[in-house]
């Protein structure tokens, strides 16, 4: 191929009536896409690039190289494709509308808890049990660190830390993932009640971890990190244009999901912020989230607490990220991500109802319009 097309959501609007109809709904959510650009790019370099709305995106295409006319199809087509809801044990996640996951750290360096869920097993529980309660759809349970800098951690102790806080919340309903890239503890957490496999190196870190995902036939958040295949994720962080680079990386790890037998409705994606990117390049990722539905997989942001929050607000510590957090989760919502995996759930819960009232709202004000 001589080159790569992108089809970028540029115009948003709160609903198809303010656009007279010429708009799309966005990867069957709650967002309404109404001008598009279409971007073609070769050898690193972009080269041509039209601005489109829905009428006009037939023609928009038909100036693409015919090598590369099937692939703005699909992408076109992959824009407007309604998810259908995970199935995680007994409960259903519907994808029409933005889910939070919550985050259950089991870890002695955590970032953001210090430890303490590790230590304290009844805290754990605790903790999870109100997140569930505040509205979180997904509990997602780790055991090894991944900030920059973090060991690595042997597969035996961390299947040590993740079992007993998967049994615990899979035994109060909750639907469990778990974070982990190494293939033994992905098949001892799906044996002790997880659903879903959310691995930070896109099944990249361990050969055998796409064979065990796909013979459970679980769901898979597929991340991006420059050092996916290495032991610090955060290395190789080079990019000659990060937004373009990332959508080629998961695109990549997609279809080696793909080819190994993962079927394609199993599968989320997550640009990975704050993994081996710089403060300007996780902004540029963030302000380009809506272009990632051209992949046809439900999206997850994972911004939470992140450094970029800090960077961006003095310096603040860990602890003082919540109006940074929540309003990268709203950004991500505004983007038409499915789902946000955040620290402080009730806060998320609370902010997306606020967000989905207005939605709903103006779904249904025709007031600007003649009778």
């Amino acid at each position: 191929m001589s080159g790569q097309v992108y089809i970028r959501p540029i115009g948003l609007v709160p609903g198809p009536q303010s656009e007279h109809g010429n708009a799309i709904r966005l990867a069957g959510g709650m967002v309404y896409a109404s001008r598009l650009s279409v971007i073609l790019r070769r050898d690193g370099e972009v080269v041509e690039r039209w601005l489109a709305a829905p009428d006009t995106m037939g023609e928009v295409l038909g100036r693409l190289p015919d090598e590369l006319g099937a692939e703005g199809e699909a992408q076109w087509a992959n824009l407007t494709l309604a998810h259908p809801p995970l199935q995680l044990g007994t409960r259903t996640v519907p994808l029409d509308q933005p889910q939070v996951m919550g985050i259950l750290n089991v870890t002695p360096d955590s970032f953001s808890d210090g430890g303490r869920f590790l230590e304290d097993a009844e805290a754990g529980r605790a903790h999870a049990a109100a997140m569930v309660e505040a509205g979180a759809a997904i509990i997602d349970v780790g055991g090894e660190s991944t900030r920059p800098g973090a060991k690595p951690l042997w597969e035996g102790d961390e299947i040590k830390r993740v079992v007993p806080a998967i049994e615990t919340c899979a035994g109060m309903g909750a639907a469990v993932s778990v974070d982990t890239r190494k293939a033994a503890v992905m098949e001892a957490a799906l044996d002790a009640g997880a659903h879903l496999v959310n691995d930070v190196s896109g099944l990249a870190h361990d050969p055998r971890s796409v064979e065990v995902v796909a013979q459970a036939g679980c769901p898979v958040v597929l991340m991006h990190a420059p050092g996916a295949a290495h032991e610090d994720l955060h290395t190789g962080g080079a990019y000659t244009s990060v937004v373009f680079d990332v959508f080629d990386a998961l695109r990549a790890r997609r279809d080696a999901a793909l080819e190994a037998g993962i079927e394609a409705r199993n599968i989320l994606l997550d640009p990975g912020i704050g993994f081996g990117k710089s403060l300007a390049e996780n902004l540029a990722l963030m302000n380009a989230l809506p272009l990632f539905h051209a992949l046809g997989h439900p999206l997850l942001l994972g911004a939470s607490r992140k450094r970029m929050i800090g960077a961006l607000s003095k310096e603040a510590p860990v602890d003082q990220r919540l109006g940074g957090s929540v309003a990268l989760a709203l950004e991500g919502m505004r983007a038409g991500v499915q789902m946000v995996r955040v620290h402080d759930v009730a806060e998320t819960v609370q902010a997306r109802n606020v967000w989905r009232g207005l939605r709903d709202a103006a779904l249904t004000d025709f007031a600007d319009l003649p009778a």
